[in-house]
């Protein structure tokens, strides 16, 4: 540090510690003020000069150090100097603090703030230069943080000087003035009847009411900004227009039609989207013939010499798409129709926020609802051009069995679908280019599904990178590199599955400037608006995550949000998200789990309960697998749980209506569960919380009052018949 910031830093700790020191914060209180108010205001009529000058002084001071003080000596201001001199003194004094502050904050810290979290800044330092006067203005017109942190923080970004000190000036405004006002009349008070005087009742119901009021402005401004260059139609055809008709759509036209709003639903490919059609209900259906097969494998294991399965792969394929036709139904042009919502096959065009484009007509629109969707992401790997690669929408129309299948990624997805295949004969090479499979859940996890995937013949390759696809002497061949050594595997087919990206091209986004993320999905904000507060965007093409089921959630706030939202808007409530791998063992979570909170530093206890212990697992065989819950240290309240082993998908239901309803341990152990069945293993993993926190010195107490009852001479403790009464010999 340069000898001015160390001079600076040392003048202003010294102010800081004499404001402690001295005590000076006990004559900035509103009593303090009432039992001088007489002798001030005196003084001040004898003084105004001197008066404003030194009060200006001081509250720029207390600004500027971020003392507290800062909302009673605005208060007191109106007090002494009346409403409009008031408001002026406070108005330039608080920028003027508020701007040192700032510039105190940004010449001692920023540059190493900067250096040290340039990463996690880079999004922030993005917003402050395209939009941060507007930013800072809405920090300062609805206070959700404290005037001094904002000053702080600013500091630390780019913003000029000057465009900080013009909209704190405008910002801070309004505010200024409803206390400068509650100050006024604050002045009168000699009694507590007082108190009940109409002009302070008035100054405090602008108090409550002056952020509620801040936030319609601001939301008005900054839709009238967005919308300036669109021309606003005389009528509109449709109150909600919904692009792409999987979960996000389906369930956003449906609530849509439940409340009698028109809606038009628009759908360029198959209605159902990629969960019916080529995602969770297909893979599904594989996975329950696998474990038809793997079932029959271990049939010794059920008392039985032998079992065979005779079958063609072909046939099960086709078992796969009679299942996908049976739902089809459900989420058919016929029966969204019939529910009320206009269906219409075609690709569509967002022409304006107010228009939509499909098959050469043009619909006006009140709303616009994203729901797009994502597609499998093909990595540029070297040469996979080259060879008939397969992705999760494609590998449904096999129907010949890939006798060496090599599975790209250890996601959900991957492993899956590496297990289905293998267990209906696939030799499977699974790649993985992390140190671990399913990288998301805890090392504990990812070890027991690696175990089970050996144990069925599975070659698991971690830490390997695909690097490039030739065809080797007639035959296909990826090379990985793995710890800088060249690996060849040779194959007949291969499932890319390493993730999947948003579909957010070819509609229109682009030409209305509509932002992306840094994982290239739409920019919504909390209530899940875009850019434009009329266009929302939900499901995949939004993130932040990629399941069904997290679609239809966000599709209840969109709907709501576009078609009541002048009225009261909800924000889009991601805090008890679970969700399933089914793989087997299945696995199932809600919530943190060990790696979330210590990448969190959030406090956790474990307590965890293994299905080994569990009957109805051991009768049907399926005794593996445990059940893990985090829980906040000494208490019972549930901060996530994990569950590994047969059903966790279904199990973990429980786990997610507690934790939705912030029901605890204790509330679960006190619930009668059906014997036997796996759902009891959620029982006696609260059993086992409860075993580890149970009050040691009131069960002592409660031990000499049974004794005193059975009538036995003193109170001395001795061994339960159910322990040892001779310690065993140490080591």
């Amino acid at each position: 540090m340069s000898k001015s910031k160390l001079l600076l830093a040392l003048v202003i700790t010294a102010a800081i510690g004499a404001f402690l020191f001295f005590d000076i914060s006990q004559y900035m209180t509103l009593d303090y003020f009432k039992s001088q108010q007489a002798e001030v205001e005196q003084y001040v009529a004898s003084n105004f000069t001197n008066s404003v000058v030194i009060f200006f002084i001081s509250y720029v001071l207390v600004t500027a150090l971020s003392l507290p003080g800062a909302a009673v000596m605005t208060l007191i201001a109106g007090a002494l100097f009346g409403l409009l001199n008031g408001l002026i003194i406070v108005s330039f004094a608080s920028t003027v603090g508020a701007t040192l502050a700032m510039l105190f904050s940004r010449y001692l810290l920023r540059d190493i703030v900067q250096k040290k979290f340039s990463t996690q800044l880079k999004s922030i330092n993005e917003g402050m230069e395209k939009e941060g006067a507007f930013y800072l203005f809405t920090l300062r017109l609805v206070p959700v943080v404290p005037f001094f942190v904002i000053n702080l923080v600013m500091g630390l970004t780019s913003i000029p000087a000057r465009t900080f000190f013009w909209v704190s000036q405008v910002g801070m405004l309004a505010g200024t003035a409803v206390y400068v006002n509650a100050g006024t009349q604050l002045a009168d008070i000699d009694s507590l009847s007082g108190i009940l005087s109409p002009g302070l009742i008035f100054s405090f119901v602008l108090l409550g009411l002056f952020p509620l009021i801040a936030k319609r402005i601001l939301a008005a401004v900054k839709r009238k900004k967005v919308l300036k260059d669109y021309p606003t139609p005389s009528s509109f055809d449709e109150d909600i227009v919904v692009l792409g008709a999987g979960s996000a759509g389906l369930v956003t036209s449906y609530i849509a039609a439940a409340v009698k709003a028109n809606v038009t639903l628009i759908e360029k490919h198959k209605m159902g989207g990629d969960c019916l059609n080529t995602g969770c209900v297909p893979s599904k259906a594989l996975i329950r013939s696998g474990k038809f097969m793997a079932d029959a494998k271990r049939s010794k294991d059920l008392g039985f010499e032998s079992a065979t399965v005779d079958f063609n792969f072909s046939d099960v394929m086709v078992r796969v798409q009679r299942i996908v036709k049976t739902v089809e139904p459900h989420d058919s042009v016929e029966r969204y129709t019939n529910l009320g919502v206009n269906v219409i096959e075609g690709e569509a065009k967002i022409t304006s926020p107010y228009t939509v484009e499909v098959n050469g007509k043009t619909l006006t629109t009140r709303n616009i609802v994203i729901a797009t969707g994502a597609r499998p992401f093909v990595p540029p790997i070297k040469g996979i051009e080259n060879v008939d690669y397969l992705t999760s929408d494609n590998i449904w129309d096999m129907r010949e069995q890939p006798r060496r299948l090599i599975v790209l990624g250890g996601g959900p997805i991957g492993c899956e679908l590496t297990q289905a295949f293998a267990r209906l004969g696939s030799q499977v090479t699974q790649i993985e280019m992390n140190n671990r499979l399913m990288i998301r859940e805890d090392e504990d996890v990812s070890a027991l599904v690696y175990e089970r995937f050996k144990k069925e013949g599975i070659t698991v390759l971690t830490n390997h990178q695909a690097v490039e696809f030739i065809v080797e002497n007639g035959e296909q061949v990826l090379i990985c590199k793995h710890n800088e050594q060249e690996v060849k595997i040779p194959f007949d087919k291969v499932l890319v599955a390493v993730g999947r990206v948003a579909n957010v091209s070819g509609f229109g986004l682009e030409e209305l400037d509509i932002p992306t993320t840094r994982v290239k999905t739409v920019e919504v904000n909390e209530f899940l608006e875009t850019k434009f507060p009329n266009i929302y965007a939900v499901g995949d093409v939004a993130g932040p995550f990629q399941f069904t089921h997290t679609a239809a959630h966000q599709a209840w706030y969109a709907a709501v949000n576009a078609l009541f939202g002048k009225f009261k808007r909800f924000k889009v409530d991601y805090s008890v998200i679970p969700w399933a791998t089914f793989t087997e063992p299945e696995v199932a979570r809600v919530g943190l789990n060990e790696q979330d909170a210590k990448e969190k530093g959030i406090d956790y206890e474990v307590t965890k309960f293994d299905v080994a212990e569990l009957d109805r697992a051991i009768a049907d065989e399926e005794a593996h697998g445990f059940i893990k819950v985090l829980t906040v240290p000494g208490k019972d309240k549930i901060l996530g749980a994990t569950i590994v082993g047969e059903q966790a998908g279904d199990l973990i239901a429980e786990y997610v209506m507690a934790m939705k309803h912030n029901l605890g341990l204790n509330k679960i152990l006190g619930t009668i569960h059906i014997y036997p069945t796996l759902a009891e293993m959620n029982k006696y993993a609260a059993g086992e919380w409860k075993r580890a926190h149970k009050p040691e010195k009131l069960l002592n107490w409660v031990e000499k009052f049974h004794r005193w009852q059975r009538g036995e001479k003193g109170i001395t403790s001795k061994p339960s018949r159910f322990e040892p009464s001779v310690k065993p010999a140490q080591d």
